[in-house]
């Protein structure tokens, strides 16, 4: 039998506001016997609240002239003040100056005390920025933002760096010159184009100046000592998108529209492999720095991971959504780092195949980026803004303080943090990497024959020392630009201007 039911006292509901006030309650009644009623005023906290008020707000101010002694002495009297006045009160015009007419307002006027003067308990601090305010009048009002303290601005200052002038211009292909690579030797590097060629071209340690426009003939090879053409490759049917030569082997790969990656021996100016795998076009190549892989990424949406000895995919990286347009190595974690027409950026787990991070920062294609030589840190640019990266985390460092306005096919940066972005429109822009300040906007002139839309920049890279910058454009010439050696911080000074939002008052 089931045993007795013992009864509950029913519970009388309460509101949480009630419990709220009994509990109040209780604590008042513990803590507080008398909380019905304010606690006394404290003179001496309330005077030396007013006091510490006044010395932070006005500590810098005083008379800028001393009055006569008899004045003083007969405002002291009239007041009950001490004789002391002239020396350590703040003398401001309105109250009882406009009783007085012997004390103008011409007599008083305001300024911060300057650090080199004796220090007084209202004085200043040494080292601040001073302000004078000149008291026109007793009725008139004074801002206080005028002698607030000053504060520098916490942006970076930037590098000055000398500016970039164009000394050689090379014509020899015959369409847009779409891609670039340099010999790891820094003797010669290669240009990829819309003729479906490849050209070498070696880079001399003295200018010259070319007799005659190069002609695109197959097999030719031109002087290495004067620095023209010394071969040309074909193989491609559709145009060169991407370049790269490797450092340990004597390999350069190519990639372009017609869907190949190829692998050329330059011992035997041939292709020895060819990789299969892409649906579409191929715009961007990488090699990875310590291990024998190839990266492409393509129309197709996917940046594969070729093994360079046994022509296999390693892995197919998908993740995106429209064109990989843009990619890079690294020989430590995130080691593939990839960008897209769908305006975000990936970083990739190389051993598994999957997404690490991805940064949706942009509003528009990422379509060029650019690894900092020594830091840990990256660039990439946008229609809408070009903007910083820390690695391996991703964190977003800042925008570049100016925008180029344009659609930026390419950029690089050397050693020395000088960040070169090439537009369609010719522009190429010239940026401190360190406070992302643009320190000089050049436009490159298109050849005579060529139209003035021709004007585009398709690619960028410095050379191994970082003193020489070659753009490939769309008026089928390669340009070289190099610093200018006259230039001295006197001639070009730095125009810099921290941003609006960051400077402080």
């Amino acid at each position: 039998m089931p045993g007795p039911t013992l009864e509950m006292e029913p519970v009388e509901p309460q509101s949480l506001k009630k419990l709220s006030f009994k509990s109040l309650k209780r604590a008042l009644d513990l803590f507080s016997p008398i909380h019905g009623q304010l606690a006394p005023p404290d003179n001496e906290s309330k005077r030396i609240r007013i006091s510490h008020k006044v010395n932070v707000e006005y500590g810098g101010i005083k008379s800028t002239t001393s009055l006569p002694s008899r004045h003083v002495i007969s405002s002291a009297t009239d007041h009950g003040q001490q004789s002391s006045v002239s020396s350590s009160m703040l003398a401001l015009p309105g109250l009882e100056d406009s009783k007085d007419p012997l004390k103008g307002g011409a007599q008083n006027a305001l300024v911060v005390g300057p650090s080199s003067q004796p220090k007084a308990p209202n004085d200043v601090l040494p080292g601040k920025s001073t302000a004078v305010i000149p008291a026109q009048g007793s009725s008139e009002r004074f801002s206080t933002s005028a002698i607030m303290e000053r504060l520098p601005s916490k942006w970076p200052r930037p590098v000055w760096h000398p500016p970039w002038k164009n000394y050689r211009v090379i014509s020899g292909h015959l369409g847009w010159v779409r891609s670039i690579a340099v010999d790891p030797s820094n003797t010669w590097f290669c240009t990829g184009s819309a003729d479906r060629t490849i050209k070498y071209i070696s880079a001399p340690r003295f200018p010259f100046k070319f007799g005659s426009p190069l002609k695109s003939f197959v097999g030719q090879i031109w002087d290495l000592a004067s620095g023209r053409l010394k071969l040309t490759l074909t193989g491609h049917i559709e145009q060169v998108r991407g370049l790269a030569v490797s450092h340990k082997h004597t390999y350069m790969f190519s990639a372009g529209d017609d869907k190949q990656v190829k692998c050329w021996d330059l011992e035997q100016n041939k292709v020895i492999r060819s990789y299969h795998g892409h649906l579409s076009g191929v715009y961007c190549l990488a090699i990875h720095p310590t291990i024998d892989i190839l990266l492409t990424g393509g129309r197709d949406s996917v940046c594969r991971v070729w093994d360079i000895r046994s022509k296999m995919q390693i892995h197919a990286l998908s993740g995106h959504d429209n064109t990989v347009c843009s990619v890079f190595t690294r020989s430590t974690d995130p080691q593939v780092v990839t960008g897209s027409h769908d305006s975000t950026i990936k970083f990739w787990d190389l051993r598994y195949g999957k997404t690490m991070l991805t940064l949706t920062n942009h509003k528009k294609s990422v379509r060029a980026m650019a690894p900092h030589p020594k830091e840990n840190c990256f660039a990439s640019a946008s229609a809408d803004n070009i903007k910083k990266f820390n690695l391996p985390k991703g964190e977003f460092v800042h925008n570049m303080l100016s925008q180029q306005k344009t659609i930026i096919n390419a950029m690089a940066v050397n050693e020395e943090g000088v960040l070169a972005t090439g537009g369609d429109n010719g522009s190429l822009w010239f940026w401190d990497w360190k406070s992302g300040h643009n320190y000089q906007q050049a436009q490159t002139i298109v050849q005579p024959g060529s139209l003035d839309s021709e004007a585009g920049i398709y690619a960028l890279t410095y050379d191994g020392t970082g003193s020489r910058l070659i753009s490939c454009e769309a008026d089928k010439t390669i340009k070289m630009w190099k610093e200018d050696e006259s230039a001295t911080p006197e001639t070009h000074p730095l125009n810099f201007r921290p941003p609006k939002d960051i400077r402080r008052f």
